[in-house]
């Protein structure tokens, strides 16, 4: 038997899949049965998807339909967005005038002590050819 015969030999797996098994649950003091089951390993796989989908479903419901949904970071109210938008406009507006001041306030420190550097400015004019301006 070939490797590849050995590992997609559906038939044998669907076999296994399907074959019954019986979970019996004992009292141990008077060895009756409590509970028996049969069972089929997809029955059990398909009631522990069921289950596992279950819970999560429950757990999304939980959360999105009441007050838990508040406590997840990047989750808040209109308000509370808008705010936080209202908030960091006025932030980056005062860090702007912050460091305009700061400018400032070096430049007049500047100048009072003296260090006044007096660098040449170019005071000439440009030549622009009339060509340039012309319309059609």
């Amino acid at each position: 038997m070939s490797l590849m015969s050995r590992f997609f030999n559906i038939d044998q797996k669907l076999r296994r899949l399907r074959n019954r098994y019986r979970l019996v649950i004992i009292n141990d003091d008077t060895f009756e049965e409590v509970l028996a089951f049969k069972l089929t390993r997809m029955s059990v796989y398909v009631a522990a998807s069921s289950l596992f989908v279950l819970l999560v479903g429950l757990t999304v419901a939980l959360i999105s339909f009441t007050n838990l949904k508040y406590y997840l970071p990047g989750y808040g109210t209109q308000s509370q967005r808008k705010a936080l938008v209202q908030y960091k406009v006025k932030i980056d507006s005062l860090e702007l005038a912050s460091r305009q001041k700061d400018v400032y306030l070096e430049e007049l420190k500047r100048v009072l002590s003296g260090n006044v550097g007096t660098q040449p400015r170019d005071t000439s004019t440009l030549e622009i050819p009339e060509t340039e301006f012309e319309t059609q």
